[in-house]
């Protein structure tokens, strides 16, 4: 990644912390582990975001409208419609509690189009009085042949790692993960490892929310490409599950069915 991208995403970070949404009440544990596979959103699992976008950066006004599920499959839309003080709507999900150490796993195929980014990823942050942490898988759709992983510590990023994606992330679903532990973070695409990180500093510590988002920009060329908005746009989630450390496999396919 050239120094010009990094300084962009390192901004970026400090912006989306500054402007992500108003800090949700948390019961009094944190998530356990479970499995969705979408029939319907489950309204206790899951807040919709609505009516605020994340910065100058972002082109879009999130909306519960740009989030529904048909056929067992949660969509997240982007389209050309005024809202907010925005031109365009879009589409994210967050789970109402946070998430620790295990296994985190989903089932996507990502939108189409430049200066979009179809994003599955963990974070906390000031809104909830904590550090700014976050592991990602972003595919941006000016490239859907790769998927890249990152995380943040105390809103420091720089751990960009581009991952190709064979046959697209756009063209068929694929199953993306990572292990998180105190001392190891392994990111998975398909089943096979394509990232792990050791080094304590580069690990972030805090509970984490889940989030699936599709948004938009006219201003991080650089990084997501030059915003040409063609057509709504749609990502495509089968399945989501968080697997706590110890417990059994969620599902047949589940990664931790051959890691444990």
């Amino acid at each position: 990644m050239t120094q010009s991208i990094s300084k962009t995403l390192l901004v970026l970070s400090a912006v989306s912390a500054a402007f992500c949404a108003p800090a949700l009440a948390q019961g009094a544990k944190n998530g356990t582990s479970f499995v969705d596979n979408f029939d319907t959103i489950d309204r206790k699992t899951w807040y919709i975001s609505d009516g605020w976008d994340n910065g100058a950066h972002q082109n879009c006004t999130w909306s519960k409208d740009q989030v529904k599920v048909e056929n067992g499959v949660l969509e997240l839309t982007f389209e050309q419609r005024k809202a907010g003080k925005k031109d365009y709507a879009c589409g994210e999900i967050q789970t109402r509690k946070r998430f620790s150490y295990g296994t985190y796993e989903a089932r996507i195929k990502t939108a189409d189009g430049s200066g979009l980014n179809s994003a599955f990823f963990t974070y906390i942050g000031p809104t909830d009085k904590k550090p700014h942490d976050e592991i990602d898988f972003e595919v941006l759709g000016k490239d859907s042949g790769k998927v890249q992983v990152n995380q943040y510590i105390s809103a420091k990023g720089g751990n960009e790692k581009l991952v190709d994606v064979e046959g697209g992330a756009n063209t068929d679903f694929n199953d993306y993960a990572f292990v998180w532990e105190k001392d190891r973070l392994r990111y998975y695409l398909n089943g096979t490892l394509v990232q792990e990180v050791t080094d304590p500093s580069k690990i972030p510590a805090n509970d984490q929310k889940i989030f699936f988002s599709l948004w938009g920009t006219d201003t991080l060329s650089s990084w997501m490409g030059k915003f040409d908005y063609q057509a709504p746009a749609k990502m495509q989630i089968d399945r989501v599950a968080y697997t706590a450390p110890g417990d059994k496999c969620q599902f047949p396919d589940s990664i931790t069915c051959t890691l444990n």
